[in-house]
């Protein structure tokens, strides 16, 4: 089955381009492009796109902005979205609508690979959806989903004694030469022999990796700021204000994690 795609997009070369490396691809029939939010709007309502790439600086009408109202109509099912732009600033945004991915320009055929990966991804569970609830087939038990191990609390060798530390006072940790050392929301701090990984896996879901170097509280973090090429700070909550490096790998993981998404 094919994958019907709607590129937005002002700028007429970067248009082609897309549509080129697109049209490479067996499973996809490229639709009429749109060179604004307003016609992207109105081809997305003529045609019914599985997949909107959608140009976030666009006239008349932004990315965003389109991308709001799609989701706002509730007579359409809203369609698989990528945003493109020359721009990191609007990421955490794009995240927060349940875009598919964030593509910096300019791209390559690698990068849009992983790209057609998730969307193809994404698409097959849409469409098993379809059939179980065509069908009636639906599921009548809840299936249970796997939760990361998760402990409340940490043993921490603190000289000759033993520290009992609460899961929720940890606020960071970072790899040093040999060691860990774990920041707690009250300003204490420990070192441990136990790495980041173990670390990460004694306390679950509620952490997370930004870093090879640290281990973040998610419910810690007080804002995400852009830095450069498409890796973020994280500000942590906290009268020091502590800023801990997110990679461009990580970032993603993060705010869907951070937005709720499943």
């Amino acid at each position: 089955m094919k994958l019907t795609i709607l590129i937005a997009e002002d700028e007429r070369l970067a248009r082609e381009e897309l549509a080129y490396m697109l049209a490479k691809e067996p499973d996809i029939e490229l639709l009429e492009a749109a060179a604004s939010g307003t016609a992207a709007l109105a081809l997305a309502a003529k045609h019914k796109p599985d997949v909107v790439f959608m140009d976030i600086e666009m006239p008349e009408m932004d990315g965003i902005q389109a991308a709001q109202r799609l989701a706002a109509d509730a007579d359409t099912e809203m369609p698989l979205l990528v945003f493109t732009t020359a721009y990191d600033r609007h990421a955490i945004e794009a995240f927060r609508l349940g875009a598919v991915d964030y593509l910096l320009k300019p791209y390559g055929e690698e990068r849009l690979g992983q790209t057609l990966a998730r969307i193809r991804s994404r698409a097959a569970l849409r469409r098993a959806e379809r059939q179980a609830a065509a069908s009636g087939a639906g599921m009548t038990k809840p299936v249970a989903s796997f939760t990361p191990p998760k402990r409340d609390k940490l043993l921490i060798e603190d000289g000759s004694r033993m520290v009992v530390i609460e899961a929720r006072q940890c606020l960071y940790a970072v790899k040093e030469e040999k060691s860990t050392r774990l920041h707690l929301a009250d300003g204490r701090t420990f070192v441990t022999k136990q790495t980041l990984q173990e670390l990460e896996e004694r306390l679950g879901a509620g952490f997370f990796r930004p870093h090879r170097s640290y281990l973040i509280n998610l419910d810690g973090i007080e804002a995400i700021e852009p830095w450069f090429n498409g890796a973020y700070n994280a500000l942590l909550k906290g009268p020091g204000r502590t800023c801990i490096p997110v990679s461009r790998v990580a970032a993603k993981e993060m705010i869907r994690r951070l937005s709720g998404e499943e």
